[in-house]
């Protein structure tokens, strides 16, 4: 059974920063979860889900575009497989999103845990080598996460009025 997705130290890859957007896209499921529960008891508010689900969809764009201009910044070797990863969900992400949109699928509980499961085993198995990359390399983390959220600030503002603005990085 699904039930509400929980933080603990497990998931902290060792970066302030990226800690907490973890833990904002926990809350934004957990929003999910709980606006799930309401519908399905009262079978009113799939309205909210799917704004839910839309801020979801939103939040981790800006949030891989943030996390790969880190890994670019830091010099990550792995940068292009785990771009591929996060591109590989967008796109999944657009696909169903264009399917709930035209009424040939639904947000359902069996969704939620798709996102929880693949969420869960990203932090656990990918972001996590990069995280232990930069504390091998010594690499300060003031230092560069005010590097990256001043370069990523700039280029999100730069590109924000294009359409999917999140890919031209």
């Amino acid at each position: 059974m699904v039930k509400e997705f929980t933080w603990s130290e497990e998931y902290s890859v060792g970066i302030d920063e990226i800690d907490e957007q973890h833990k904002a896209l926990f809350t934004l499921i957990n929003r999910l979860y709980h606006a799930m529960i309401h519908v399905n008891l009262n079978k009113k508010g799939s309205a909210v889900c799917g704004d839910i689900l839309d801020e979801l969809a939103d939040y981790t764009r800006i949030h891989f575009l943030l996390e790969q201009t880190l890994m670019r910044i830091g010099g990550y070797p792995e940068y292009e497989a785990h771009c591929e990863l996060h591109k590989n969900l967008v796109n999944e992400i657009d696909a169903l999103q264009e399917k709930i949109a035209s009424g040939k699928a639904a947000i359902s509980f069996e969704l939620l845990q798709f996102l929880r499961n693949w969420l869960t085993k990203h932090i656990l198995d990918e972001d996590m080598k990069y995280g232990m990359y930069f504390k091998k390399h010594g690499q300060s983390q003031k230092r560069n996460v005010n590097e990256w959220t001043k370069r990523s600030r700039d280029a999100i503002s730069k590109h924000k009025k294009k359409s999917k603005w999140w890919k031209f990085w």
